[in-house]
């Protein structure tokens, strides 16, 4: 079996775990992470796309609130790469507590989150698609985040400190001896063998998954799995997040992310943060929803829609998972089960996670006898695939800029999301690439209107073509991209979408026969799909 020694290892290739790693990189310790699929296979890859300035929970969760602010503040100065500055409003539809405005400016006041309160006619003039029956609007500094970037920005800098980021590789066990865990035994999925690492600490970051990790050696740490369902509209209806103001709620936020805007999100507690259904009265609910700040919205084209599980973690049950806290949560092991060797990091949200990362780094320092300053608030990072593209915010018209000062629009190999021929390319080979699912998290493959329909067959055939991929392989890794964009629309189809998806089907079924070409049906990097839901319980639910 292979063996890799090291100082700390931490488990979970999400944004905290990739915070983490960084964090302890740049203090000078051997690193090395671990994450059972691609970077931000979990919830950080399947989240809105916000960056919190905290308004969301100043009446529900202060705490919560103060540390989005604070971290928001240093993200627009270490990743502007990675953002988009849209500003974000807070506003009283017909439908909300008119008198909440007033305890929502005063909650921004207690927690120092900058608000301001501005004219319907002003909201309007900068989004005339609101609703104009809304009757307050507040300002904060909401932002967008694009959460793949982002992880690979900060795992680009934890790699340029020395660590090592071992992606596909699902971890099978901790190891202990007596009262200490020395490390793990990880299953590489790719190899197809196993792979021990022992580490004098082991930082458990898996969010959602963090108690399965924890009970593999029989700790107990209670992670409610808070499933939210997420849709995405096929346009940029706002250039502004928009959240309702009042208590936190299904469908209440508007989220403009890159291309589309994302409405959400549900808060179901699940049992099990990898298989869980999307169901149909979810999609209604936050249609219904998204109506009351956008009217028509309901009858505009559907793109996709997904779910997500948040991390929620609990000492004691709740009923809902509304009313556990958004802030995080540190637990050593060793005080508290007496595990050395072992601490678990979990809760937050993704604009937080480079504080909890910085409590974390600054515990496993504790831990190994050593004080090594925090320096992650203060250093830009890195941009993995365009160096020296680090300093200004993300513009929506980026690519198009790119693609029109280069005259190279017929290297475009995604039209709807204008990723061309280098920018695949430089995924496979900078990005080392094991699916093309990996290559839409580099490059937004297959994101757009037409979800791969034009551009999967473009991007196996260059896979193929750069590193002579056995016909087989190239197969597989077709399908396995095909059906996980299929996971995500089978959700919505109707309308516009429900064509699109029937011309694929003629494009890839039809004309390419890809459900018979040679090689496996399906391979172990393919997606898991979701969980059939339960319409027969819900008939009115059915859209």
């Amino acid at each position: 079996m292979r063996k890799i020694e090291t100082e700390v290892l931490v488990i979970g290739g999400g944004a905290t775990g990739t915070g983490v790693v960084y964090d302890l990189a740049q203090r000078g310790f051997k690193t090395v992470l671990v994450e059972k699929r691609d970077l931000t296979h979990g919830t950080t890859g399947r989240y809105h796309g916000l960056l919190h300035s905290g308004g969301r929970y100043v009446v529900k969760d202060p705490k919560a609130a103060t540390e989005c602010i604070e971290e928001n503040i240093i993200l627009r100065k270490i990743m502007p790469h990675c953002l988009e500055d849209t500003s974000g409003f807070f506003v009283s539809t017909p439908w909300d507590d008119p008198d909440f405005g007033d305890k929502f400016m005063q909650g921004c006041r207690d927690t120092a989150v900058p608000c301001e309160e501005i004219s319907v006619a002003q909201m309007l003039r900068e989004e005339p698609h609101l609703n104009p029956q809304i009757s307050r609007c507040f300002r904060v500094p909401d932002g967008s985040a694009d959460s793949f970037l982002a992880t690979q920005v900060v795992a680009e800098g934890a790699r340029q400190y020395g660590a090592k980021i071992l992606t596909y590789h699902e971890l099978k066990s901790l190891i202990s001896e007596g009262d200490r865990v020395t490390g793990a035994v990880c299953y590489d999925l790719v190899a197809d063998e196993d792979v021990t690492i022992l580490a004098d600490m082991v930082v458990n970051a898996a969010g959602a998954w963090a108690g399965k990790i924890a009970e593999t050696a029989d700790v107990e740490v209670n992670v409610q799995a808070g499933k939210g369902t997420m849709i995405a509209l096929s346009y940029r209806i706002v250039n502004t997040v928009v959240n309702r103001c009042k208590m936190p709620a299904d469908g209440d936020i508007l989220v403009p992310i890159h291309t589309v805007s994302v409405i959400g999100t549900t808060d179901e507690s699940v049992p099990d943060p990898e298989h869980f259904a999307i169901e149909p009265w979810e999609v209604k609910l936050m249609l219904q929803e998204a109506d009351k700040l956008v009217p028509g919205f309901s009858e505009m084209r559907m793109l996709r829609a997904w779910g997500g599980v948040r991390p929620l973690y609990q000492e004691t049950k709740v009923a809902d998972t509304r009313d556990v806290t958004r802030a995080y949560t540190l637990l050593d092991h060793e005080t508290r089960d007496g595990l050395q060797g072992f601490i678990t990091i979990t809760g937050g949200k993704w604009t937080t996670f480079r504080q909890m990362a910085q409590v974390t780094a600054d515990r496993v320092c504790e831990k190994l006898k050593t004080q090594r300053e925090c320096r992650t608030a203060e250093e830009l990072l890195p941009h993995p695939f365009e160096p020296g593209h680090n300093k200004n915010y993300h513009t929506l018209g980026a690519r198009l800029a790119r693609t029109e000062q280069q005259k190279s629009f017929g290297d475009l190999i995604c039209e709807c999301e204008m990723a061309s021929r280098a920018d695949i390319e430089r995924a496979i080979n900078e990005g080392e690439a094991k699916t093309l699912d990996d290559i839409r998290r580099d490059v937004r493959l297959g994101m757009g209107p037409c979800q791969g329909g034009f551009c999967t067959l473009r991007a196996i055939g260059i896979w193929h073509e750069l590193h002579k991929l056995p016909i087989e392989q190239a197969n597989v890794a077709l399908r396995d991209f095909l059906q996980e964009r299929w996971k995500g629309l089978l959700p919505i189809l109707w309308g516009a979408q429900l064509k699109q998806e029937r011309l694929d089907e003629l494009i890839y079924l039809s004309v390419l026969n890809a459900d018979h070409l040679p090689g496996e049906k399906a391979s172990r990097l393919g997606p898991a799909m979701y969980e059939k839901g339960t319409v027969e319980e819900n008939p009115d639910a059915v859209i």
